[in-house]
């Protein structure tokens, strides 16, 4: 879609503006000089059809209402959970940019046939986590699936709301919602679940057949799941927290209560939070404290769950990260570690299509008695996100 099809309001649910006004009166006009030029016509043959009103309007928190002209193409995204509903809607290959592409994963797309996904996209974040605002002007994404304030709150990021106002006016509108966490304190309006988001995306780009297909797949698997659970007292409680690196020592502990998007998984196969109770506040915005084995060891949780290792294979990570543990003289203390229940920690961001795996993956983890093997359907995930259910 190229700028001079793109309409859309701004940061801000404002008035529409005048869209396809020029169309109509060139129409209007064209008539007029048709009737004068020929006395016999009639005032039927002289009257132009006007072109179908193909604009439609898409609502989100915090920007608000924004109009499109036609659907978007490409499109841009921070959160790169925003770029799985895109594959999951069938549009992988129209996706441009992702924040930070350390934290964009597809290789669950490769068990899915048909389905597509750049690999490669472009990468937002610059020197010092810096975004350069001409970088969406390269791009010339037509739709930005960006919260605006996600990108005006993170100092870092160095961008002000006049260079988001010029984006939207020369590039393209932003559409978007923090949904990974629900922490931040600038985050005082509405918060969107996974499939709320999903939901949106797939209003944006007019596909929200394939949304409802694989929503279908979701909701089987995750009935299916709830109805195979251990009673709630046999399901273990767990520690999630950030620790990078194959001898970890330090750790940014997480809130599993917290009702971001990433956690949606735990909380389906009803995993509860170590933390509760214990007075550790975990890692909720841009403020980091940290835990170190010792502190672990007064909470005990019953696993623990740790992130920043999503690249290795759960073997990879056994083999280095957890061995570790298993050798150091307090991790070895911990119920988690000498009951083997050590577990990569999942996408700091998480798309519907990640979700269902990583429901599968921890499902298997956890309950590997109950769980085994694939607990949806790839044919039928495939299928719907081809438009083909």
């Amino acid at each position: 879609m190229d700028a001079n099809r793109r309409r859309f309001l701004g940061l801000t649910s404002a008035a529409i503006s005048a869209g396809l006004a020029g169309c109509a009166g060139s129409a209007g006009d064209e008539a007029e000089s048709s009737t004068e030029s020929a006395a016999t016509t009639t005032e039927a043959d002289a009257t132009t059809t006007a072109p179908p009103d193909t604009s439609y309007s898409v609502t989100m928190a915090p920007v608000g209402d924004v109009t499109f002209d036609d659907v978007p193409e490409t499109f841009t995204v921070y959160e790169s959970g925003y770029a799985d509903m895109g594959i999951a809607l069938g549009k992988g290959e129209d996706l441009l940019a992702v924040g930070n592409t350390a934290r964009y994963y597809t290789d669950h797309v490769d068990e899915l046939d048909g389905v597509a996904a750049n690999t490669e996209p472009t990468q937002l974040l610059g020197d010092s986590y810096a975004i350069d605002r001409e970088l969406f002007y390269e791009l010339d994404s037509d739709v930005h699936l960006i919260d605006p304030q996600w990108l005006l709150n993170n100092g870092y990021f160095k961008l002000e709301e006049s260079d988001l106002t010029t984006v939207t006016e020369d590039v393209g509108p932003f559409v978007g919602n923090t949904i990974f966490r629900r922490t931040d304190p600038w985050h005082e309006y509405r918060y969107y679940t996974l499939y709320e988001a999903f939901e949106t995306v797939a209003q944006v780009f007019d596909r929200a057949d394939r949304y409802e297909a694989v929503k279908a797949v979701h909701d089987d698997a995750v009935a299916d799941v709830s109805a195979r659970l251990p009673s709630a007292d046999a399901r273990p409680n767990a520690l999630l927290c950030f620790g990078a690196g194959d001898e970890p020592e330090q750790f940014y502990p997480y809130r599993l209560s917290d009702r971001g998007t990433n956690k949606k998984q735990f909380r389906d196969l009803g995993i509860t939070d170590a933390l509760s109770g214990t007075g550790i506040s975990g890692l909720s915005t841009n403020d980091r404290g940290q835990i170190d084995y010792e502190t672990m060891l007064e909470v005990d949780p019953d696993s623990i769950l740790l992130r920043g290792h999503e690249s290795k294979t759960e073997q990879e990570f056994r083999d280095t990260v957890v061995a570790f543990m298993q050798e150091h003289s307090v991790a070895s203390e911990l119920t988690a570690v000498q009951e083997g229940r050590v577990f990569r920690g999942g996408p700091i961001y998480q798309g519907p299509l990640q979700h269902l795996f990583n429901l599968e993956r921890f499902a298997t983890l956890y309950f590997p008695d109950e769980f085994s093997g694939d607990l949806f359907s790839r044919d039928e995930l495939a299928a719907a996100i081809r438009g083909e259910a």
